[in-house]
């Protein structure tokens, strides 16, 4: 896909990595249609777009609710009159393990943002994606096809939005195409500084430090616009990530046991 003149609705566009791919996007001449929960940071991305010659609009949604999603799609068609991309970005983290949680009850914030939020956005935006043959992208995780330590709800929510996906795409392989980018720790983001904790509660200030191989915030931004417009289906941000399904299939333990050894450097 071309993203000249192109209409991209993107969610939990007011920092990291959604704020980065419509400033990017933009700059390859794509119309931006920017969502998220944070009036004032939306404000400033979208502002940043305009004041360089691009085109964007902000809605401030919150995505846990459908008659939102509906919202922004329909804010965007009245704009723009299209839909084209729709990148679903907005996510919430966690870090604890589980037989140390008091209250499991954040599970349901996670499951509502990172599932079922895609889900209400895609529901609102299909017809309109279907009619512009346009493209579903999202900003995925390593931990959307394998398990994880500290993350077990995060990882069922992701587990979730992939085989939903997976299945969108196969129900409508006519009409949309649809792109995965499965992502490692990025830099530049906060995803961490948001997570919940043991105690439920956003560890905000309480940020670990990447490792080494964490992924720069522009060079992640960079190759998933390379990938939409290559129309790739998947892309593994570092690439070393698409040995994941073949080490799942017959390194499994090897895997885990790597796994198990990067999350406790990375405490």
């Amino acid at each position: 896909m071309n993203p000249e003149n192109k209409v991209f609705v993107i969610t939990g566009a007011s920092s990291g990595i959604g704020a980065e791919l419509a400033k990017q996007l933009s700059k390859k001449g794509a119309h931006i249609v920017c969502a998220a929960r944070t009036k004032k940071k939306l404000e400033v991305v979208c502002r940043d777009i305009v004041e360089n010659g691009g085109s964007s609009i902000a809605v401030q949604a919150d995505i846990t609710d459908k008659t939102h999603c509906d919202r922004i799609i329909n804010v965007a068609i009245e704009k723009y009159e299209k839909i084209d991309a729709l990148i679903l970005n907005a996510g919430i983290s966690m870090w604890a393990k589980f037989d140390e949680i008091k209250d499991v009850g954040f599970f349901k914030d996670i499951m509502n943002t990172n599932y079922m939020g895609s889900v209400y956005c895609v529901h609102s935006a299909l017809p309109f994606l279907k009619k512009s043959k346009g493209k579903i992208i999202s900003c995925s995780t390593g931990q959307a096809i394998m398990g994880f330590p500290n993350h077990s709800g995060y990882v069922a929510s992701k587990h979730a939005l992939h085989g939903f996906l997976s299945t969108i795409r196969m129900e409508n392989k006519a009409d949309i195409t649809v792109l995965e980018a499965v992502l490692s720790w990025i830099k530049g983001t906060s995803l961490r500084d948001n997570s919940f904790g043991a105690d439920g509660k956003k560890q905000q200030g309480f940020a670990r430090k990447h490792t080494r191989e964490a992924v720069p915030l522009n060079h992640c931004v960079q190759t998933i616009v390379t990938s939409i417009e290559k129309d790739l289906k998947t892309v593994y941000i570092p690439k070393k990530l698409s040995l994941i399904p073949f080490l799942r299939l017959f390194f499994n333990r090897f895997l885990e046991r790597r796994v198990t050894k990067a999350i406790a450097e990375n405490k």
